[in-house]
């Protein structure tokens, strides 16, 4: 059986937002789209609180509106926050 291939070679797909919202807060304009916890397939790290977010936990997960200069997608730098982290860092 073939392994995939990274998905660090592959081309950047583009950020669905179509569930995500705007939102403005004193660091700048983010885009934030919540995940169900039946959608929380992986674990991830919250940059909030360093904490693990476990698979099967509802969460966020928010990226600049505004990709970093020099870069055209801010897809490689979206994170995943508790719901909680995430609403007290705003």
């Amino acid at each position: 059986m073939a392994k995939r291939p990274s998905k660090h070679a592959r081309p950047h797909r583009p950020l669905s937002t179509g569930w995500a919202r705007g939102v403005e807060r004193r660091d700048g304009d983010w885009v934030v789209r919540d995940v169900p916890a039946d959608r929380a397939g992986k674990e991830y790290r919250c940059p909030g609180c360093q904490g693990v977010i476990r698979a099967g936990t509802a969460h966020v997960v928010a990226w600049r509106a505004e990709p970093p200069l020099g870069q055209t997608s801010a897809v490689e730098h979206r994170r995943h926050y508790h719901s909680g982290c995430w609403e007290r860092a705003r």
